[in-house]
């Protein structure tokens, strides 16, 4: 059975970074896509990255310059480069991603149980 671990979270100053990451433990053969997600209290979850296992990328407007999604995939880990971080981005970060694992008769999404980061002085 495959199960994504997300780790990296934390609490930063504005103008910090964080790296996130998300691994896919278990038999996994084949990762299509990957995503990162964020829920702050009393919002909407919001898509915020995605990288493609070929390796492009898109980013929703409000991280784009300043996030980073990067896969690799011998560890089939996805990570989040988190720079200029700003009170805003302070939300519960989720990961998941499109693969077929062992046993899967098609690809299916898997999610991770989500990481906190909170951005304060």
């Amino acid at each position: 059975q495959v199960q994504l671990v997300e780790s990296g979270g934390g609490l930063v100053q504005p103008g910090g970074s964080l790296r996130l990451s998300c691994a896919a433990s278990g038999t996994v053969l084949n990762i299509y896509v990957a995503h990162w997600y964020r829920q702050a209290p009393g919002k909407q979850r919001e898509l915020i990255a995605q990288v493609v296992w070929d390796g492009n990328t898109n980013y929703a407007d409000s991280v784009k310059g300043r996030f980073t999604i990067s896969r690799d995939n011998a560890k089939n880990t996805v990570y989040l480069q988190m720079n200029s971080l700003k009170p805003e981005d302070t939300a519960v970060y989720l990961c998941n991603m499109n693969l077929r694992g062992h046993g899967d008769p098609a690809p299916r999404t898997y999610w991770g149980q989500g990481t906190q980061v909170t951005v304060s002085a």
